[in-house]
Formats: structure tokens, sequence, C-alpha cells
């Protein structure tokens, strides 16, 4: 009787955009196998994509993403770098240490070995993400909302999901206090943060693992928000939408453009 598909035998499943150099897609395969096979849960689905940009002139023109589905929970790495062949031996390093990360297929402990942080745990670290394209201000548009019901879950847990995503930040719903919440990289100092609705009342951390800010989650317009995160520069804003009273996300897309996340009601 046979059991459930494993790691060893998922397919990884590469798309190419752009003029990418020839046996670099088999080149990804192999090297995404190697990470996976080490994988004891099951690995349901692999998708990889690598992107050569057409633009001659940009610093590190190929990209390289996956996204590994590991018994129903996805895992995620995204880089950037000179050459193709260069940008998969960073993927593979970048999605060998997300999936070494405890999460819910795994121990849950943030600490010990798995409480590292991006510069301790990950040597790909925020150097090789891909540039955002520039574009000025009067040219972007939100050209992708999405909406979803938030996870209820524990800060702790928040920052497993954030880690295993390789996001900039991370929408959820705090289990104490019900309220919608954001967890973050603190890009000064590179720790954990993490901003709630909820009224906090003091300076705090989360078994030390992270601070929550006191500093206030604005209440606007998602066109307010267009405005404070154009004048600000900051990668993303967390926002009380006036329409509905949830914690949203503005944020910056890759292509230049805006991306907003909102809660389904």
């Amino acid at each position: 009787m046979s059991g459930p598909k494993t790691s060893r035998t998922a397919d990884v499943q590469v798309r190419n955009r752009g003029q990418v150099p020839d046996g670099a897609d088999v080149y990804a395969q192999g090297k995404i196998l190697a990470v996976i096979g080490r994988v004891r849960e099951p690995v349901l689905a692999v998708r990889v994509k690598l992107t050569q940009a057409v633009s001659t002139s940009a610093n590190r023109p190929a990209t390289a993403q996956a996204v590994v589905d590991v018994n129903g929970l996805p895992v995620r790495a995204h880089v950037a770098a000179s050459t193709m062949f260069e940008a998969v031996d960073l993927l593979q390093e970048r999605l060998a240490a997300r999936l070494a990360r405890p999460r819910r297929f795994g121990a849950r402990s943030l600490h010990g070995s798995g409480s590292r942080t991006r510069a301790e745990g990950d040597s790909a670290g925020h150097d090789h993400r891909p540039h955002r394209h520039h574009l000025p201000a009067e040219e972007r548009r939100i050209v992708r909302h999405k909406s979803f019901s938030l996870v209820h879950q524990t800060p702790e847990d928040a920052v497993i999901d954030l880690e295993a995503m390789d996001h900039d930040f991370w929408l959820f719903t705090d289990l104490a206090s019900g309220r919608d919440s954001i967890v973050y990289r603190d890009v000064r100092t590179g720790r954990h943060r993490m901003a709630s609705l909820a009224s906090l009342g003091r300076e705090r951390e989360v078994d030390g693992l992270l601070g929550v800010s006191l500093v206030p989650v604005p209440t606007s317009s998602v066109a307010e928000a267009v405005s404070r995160l154009h004048l600000t520069g900051l990668p993303f804003v967390f926002f009380s939408d006036t329409a509905t009273g949830r914690g949203c996300v503005l944020y910056h897309r890759y292509d230049g453009h805006y991306g907003l996340i909102t809660p389904s009601r």
C-alpha cells in the first residue's frame, strides 16, 4: 500500500521568464531537489520561477523564486544576483535556511537554533533581495489587491510564518487581543517588531523575541495611506481603514507599483 507523496518524489516545476540561459532550469531542478530531499515532511509541490531582466543596466538582472508546499504549508524564497546560475545557488541556500526553521510542521519553539535572526541564520540576507523598480509617484497605481481571512495566531507563530514566507511583513489577528496586527523586521536593528490595533499600554517584548511598537497605528483611507507611503519612503504602511475599521497594509511591489492587503469580513 503506497503512503503519502514524499519530498524525494515531488516534481520541481520550473518556469522561465525572459532570456534565461540554457540549462539554468535543469540546474535549478537539481539544486532544489537536493534541498527538499532533506525535508522529512511530505513535500506536495515545488514551483520555481527564473526571471532574466531585459535591461542590461540592472545591477542584478537575474532573479529566482521558489515556493515549496510542505504538507499544505508554503515556504518561499526570493533572491537576485548578477547571473542566473549565481541566483539559483543563492536560492538553494536561502530555501534550505527557511525549510530548516521550525514551523507548524515541526517543532514550534523559537528558542535555541530555531531562533536565529536573518543575519545569523541566513547568509543570503537582504543583500540578495531583488531591487524594487523605481516609478515616479504620479505613475504608481494599486495594481494588486488581496483580501483574505487573517490567521488567528500568537506573535511567535506570526514571526515563524514571516520568516518561512520570506516577506517583509505578516498580517494576522493576535490570538490574545483579537485585534488585527502585524509583525515585521526593523530595518535598523534587524529585530522583529509587532504593531497592533489594540491598545497595548506600554512597550513590551514577547518572550524576548520581538518588541511591540507604541506608535499609534494611523487611521486613514486607502488614498491617505498612498500619500503616507509616498511621503515616508517606507516599504509598507500598516493602517486602520476608515471604511472598515480593519488593519490593512499598503506596500511597494517590485515592479514599482503598490499592493494592498485587506482582511476579508
